[in-house]
């Protein structure tokens, strides 16, 4: 489940860190900014056109540079301001899916990232310094992190912390926002369930006011019927407070929206949507597809009345199925710039598919990938190839023969070497083991940074009009 950022959010960060916020090392890439820069799509139905191509410019990868040197233990060669922790975690975790264990000095790098209040940011530079409220901390670079500690043992206690920290953050609809005060997301609902599952729990009981992530995920769910007002993929809330009955329908039924927009209504979205199929089945980032018919195989290719996680989970499953079918991929579509293949919500969905029982709808978009994965992989490094490891091991596949190719030897290529264990110049913040209140992280801090965020979203439109502008000239 890829739980990229949107290319909105990239944008504001950028205007943000001129701005002398405290955000710079803020914002990871759920939504893949930087490590996966040509997959820009599936931004929240809110962001602004002119932010998204902003973000699309400025989200080419950069190369470390000799004062800025790759840290330690880290994967990747490019600069990690949005996306270390997420990358890292990515990449430990697809090592474990093939049993590969990872070097002691990238766990150690990771962990090393962890405030004291439990939380993660996207990167944070110096890792001996305390967490504070200008620590732009979030919940999808904590939540892949907790997967990525469970999965590769001996980290109980720091797993213990974020997870605790996780779920002090619910908000009221039983799901998470990207920061601490933010409005649920299906992303980022999603991202936090396979934290939740990684440590044994049970997101089901995991409530606030009554409700669990899957109630925030069935609010986001655009279901299948034969209502009036779902012609264009898109409703006015489940209970129809339009006046007609709040049902979808057409080729955008059984999908996901990321967010209600601003009236309520739900667009669906592909990344959200195989975000939220992995969530609904309680799944993270590794699923392992049915190896039977499944026991929704009697729905295949159709969706279902009902409204349980496992029947949001199928229609979703119906609805990426019947996206993929024509070309085998998804597309990102950023305004004023042609429609492109997007490789990472493609594997996300294989994943997705997979998890669901659909194993038929998975061959297209995997054959696919195994043919065009290879310029994407290698410019958007480690997470991509982990992407890539999760979707052929759901789909039954071996990640070391995909398409001829070894993408768990590419993977290691991005890494530290095996038996790098001396990791004394990892930054750790030694606080992080026995503080538990000293940052002071959580809901409060949240607030200081998100107000920054907000008040920089307008600078940040003017800038993306800007880079609109400049990029119809090169084209003319």
């Amino acid at each position: 489940m890829n739980v990229r950022r949107s290319a909105a959010v990239v944008a504001v960060l950028a205007v943000t860190t001129g701005l002398g916020t405290g955000l710079g090392t803020g914002l990871g890439t759920g939504f893949a900014p930087v490590a996966l820069a040509d997959d820009a799509t599936s931004a929240s139905p809110d962001a602004t056109s002119a932010s998204s191509e902003a973000a699309s410019d400025a989200s080419a990868a950069p190369s470390a540079s000799a004062s800025q040197a790759t840290p330690t233990g880290l994967y990747g060669s490019t600069d990690p301001t949005y996306d270390g922790v997420w990358r890292q975690s990515l990449a430990l975790l697809a090592l474990d899916t093939v049993g590969e264990k990872p070097g002691a000095g990238a766990v150690e790098w990771l962990a090393g990232q962890q405030c004291a209040s439990g939380a993660f940011a996207a990167y944070r530079a110096d890792a001996t310094a305390p967490c504070d409220a200008k620590t732009a901390v979030d919940t999808n670079s904590t939540a892949a992190a907790v997967q990525a500690l469970a999965a590769v043992g001996g980290r109980d206690a720091e797993a213990g912390r974020a997870v605790r920290w996780l779920k002090e953050n619910q908000n009221k609809d039983g799901g998470w926002g990207y920061t601490a005060v933010g409005p649920s997301d299906a992303n980022s609902t999603s991202v936090v369930i396979g934290a939740l599952t990684a440590v044994g729990g049970a997101p089901e009981k995991q409530e606030r006011n009554g409700n669990s992530p899957y109630d925030a995920l069935r609010a986001l769910a655009l279901p299948c019927g034969d209502g009036k007002d779902g012609e264009d993929g898109e409703k006015k809330g489940r209970d129809g407070a339009d006046g007609a009955d709040g049902k979808g329908e057409g080729k955008d039924a059984g999908a996901f929206a990321y967010q209600p927009d601003k009236k309520g209504g739900l667009a669906a979205n592909a990344d959200a949507t195989a975000a939220a199929v992995l969530g609904s089945l309680g799944e993270g980032f590794v699923a392992e597809g049915e190896s039977a018919a499944g026991t929704r195989a009697a729905f295949a290719g159709e969706c279902v009345a009902g409204d349980s996680p496992e029947d949001l989970a199928h229609n979703g499953a119906v609805h990426l199925a019947g996206v993929l079918a024509a070309d085998g991929y998804l597309k990102s579509a950023l305004a004023g710039a042609e429609d492109q293949p997007d490789h990472g919500n493609t594997a996300d969905a294989v994943v997705a598919l997979a998890a669901a029982g659909d194993a038929e709808a998975t061959e297209k978009p995997l054959a696919w990938l195994e043919k065009n994965y290879g310029a994407w992989a290698a410019k958007a490094g480690p997470a991509a190839y982990a992407q890539l490891v999760f979707a052929a091991h759901a789909s039954g596949e071996d990640p070391r023969d995909f398409g001829g190719a070894d993408l768990v030897a590419q993977l290691k290529d991005t890494g530290p070497a095996r038996d790098v264990d001396d990791y004394s110049s990892v930054p750790h913040d030694d606080a992080a083991a026995g503080e538990e209140d000293g940052d002071g992280l959580g809901a409060g801090a949240g607030a200081w940074w998100a107000i920054g965020l907000g008040l920089a979203a307008v600078v940040a439109v003017a800038v993306g009009v800007v880079g609109v502008v400049l990029r119809k000239r090169r084209q003319a």
